[in-house]
């Protein structure tokens, strides 16, 4: 009896990225025993750096391994080098502001390095349990970065994060459970498949699978009502931390969903309009949170969660749109975001960060840094011209276009009224101030390289927005989103 020898699939280009990033976490564990934390930042960021490269050098070649486990297709790629991009920021504001966040050694940037390998095992995942084990390195990295910093304030802030993102991964897990047990494969190709025409023995197990799935999600997104931790964490939290978990993160949880809902599970029933549902909560809580807020962290907290209906619009509609949408909004959340909370990590003394009242006058103590605010808070608001206002318009053409026309007005909305929050700090920038400068007066160039590469982004992919989303709205990145 002859028994041939099958090989495993296991291609080494497509691990490449993943693998170089991977190591970058392991130089920074090692290495930290023998060289000083500056240093392993710039090898932290030196790998992001080639990892980024790599992925640039896969580009359209679609290849996967471990049996399809592993896609490193178009949409992995666009959405890794927006990851990578958010950690290279936060890097380099970590540069300069660790010591003052007490955050000044080496694990910081190794958890650092860990979490951001797993949102690339989510950005390339071709089956529910690859993207579950990314969702969890990354989860309890980030956990143990909220919860680094020796302070009350973070200490509960990641318990919080830690207690309410156990819930939502077993939540998660349950739902993957229910939608093995309706469909009989954990992979996106086998389910979209067996949902193609709702040919599977117990549709009502497979709709609670993807409810769960949805709320799962939720968590991790910060979708109302699941959005609890999120003013807390970015209020206590360090606002290195905060930058990571608002940017990339989100990006990473939103890749998920776009794998998971925008590729496997399309065809399924009654998520689409639980999402509504969720949208328009999320909408509403998040500006009518984003109105009373009297700290600039906790402003920045709603705002993600305004931003995460506006990203979610996205999701209902066809692939082929509201893929190339939400990927141009993800690149211009990153930046926008990303800048805010770089002149915050610049320019703030404490933890505590900037009431709106110590913003008065900034314009007069730190011009370059208050324009640089403002570019971003008028991205945030969607102000033309800068990215904001396309990543928003584009994701309102894809809701409209598939036929939400009640919630693309809602969100139309709702953005109007997100100009009473965001133009409010930028107006107290620009008035006058007698006080005594509040900020930190060192040292701060690294951040500053952040600030700039934020501001050079929403306003050229403002002006030019078809140099990111030409690149990612060719119809055929998206035809393979599960594997076809």
């Amino acid at each position: 009896m002859n028994t041939a020898l099958v090989l495993p699939d296991v291609a080494l280009a497509p691990l490449l990225p993943i693998a170089i990033t991977l190591l970058g976490a392991i130089l920074a564990t090692v290495l930290g025993f023998f060289l000083p934390r500056r240093s392993i930042t710039l090898i932290s960021m030196a790998t992001l750096v080639v990892a980024g490269i790599r992925m640039v050098m896969l580009w359209d070649s679609n290849l996967s391994t471990f049996g399809g486990s592993l896609q490193a297709d178009n949409v992995a790629l666009s959405i890794g080098l927006i990851i990578l991009l958010g950690s290279l920021m936060t890097l380099l504001v970590s540069y300069d502001s660790a010591a003052r966040a007490k955050l000044a050694f080496p694990e910081f940037d190794a958890m650092l390095m860990y979490a951001v390998t797993g949102t690339l095992l989510i950005a390339f995942s071709g089956d529910l349990v690859t993207m579950l084990i990314g969702l969890e390195i990354m989860s309890l990295s980030g956990y143990v970065i909220s919860t680094l910093q020796d302070s009350r304030r973070a200490e509960e802030a990641g318990m919080k994060y830690f207690l309410l993102g156990a819930v939502g991964s077993a939540i998660l897990i349950y739902g993957i459970a229910l939608v093995y047990g309706a469909t009989g494969t954990l992979n996106y190709v086998g389910i979209r498949d067996a949902t193609a025409g709702l040919q599977v023995q117990n549709v009502g197990l497979l709709v609670v699978g993807a409810l769960m799935l949805l709320c799962g999600f939720g968590f991790k997104v910060a979708l109302a009502p699941f959005h609890q931790w999120t003013p807390d964490l970015y209020s206590g939290a360090p606002t290195t931390v905060g930058l990571f978990l608002s940017t990339v993160v989100k990006v990473a949880a939103f890749a998920g969903m776009l794998r998971v809902f925008g590729g496997a599970m399309q065809n399924v029933p009654a998520w689409a309009a639980v999402l509504q549902v969720l949208i328009v909560a999320t909408i509403v809580v998040g500006n009518l949170g984003a109105l009373f807020q009297t700290n600039f962290k906790r402003l920045m907290a709603y705002s993600a969660v305004a931003h995460t209906g506006f990203l979610a619009l996205a999701l209902l509609g066809n692939p082929a749109t509201g893929g190339p949408a939400l990927t141009y909004y993800l690149l211009v959340y990153t930046l926008m975001t990303a800048g805010a909370f770089a002149v915050m990590g610049a320019l703030q003394r404490s933890e505590v960060a900037f009431s709106l009242d110590d913003m008065r006058g900034l314009f007069y103590r730190h011009p370059a840094y208050a324009v640089a605010l403002a570019v971003c808070l008028g991205s945030l608001a969607g102000l033309p011209p800068f990215a904001g206002f396309m990543g928003k318009y584009l994701a309102f053409q894809v809701a409209f276009q598939a036929g939400y026309v009640g919630l693309t007005i809602i969100a139309a909305m709702g953005s109007v009224a997100a100009l009473i929050y965001y133009l409010r700090p930028a107006m107290l920038m620009f008035m006058p101030d007698r006080t005594p400068a509040r900020e930190y007066p060192g040292e701060r160039t690294p951040t500053t390289a952040a600030v700039v590469i934020s501001v050079v982004g929403v306003t050229v992919l403002g002006i030019l927005p078809n140099l990111a989303y030409g690149l990612v709205a060719n119809p055929a990145i998206w035809t393979v989103l599960a594997g076809r």
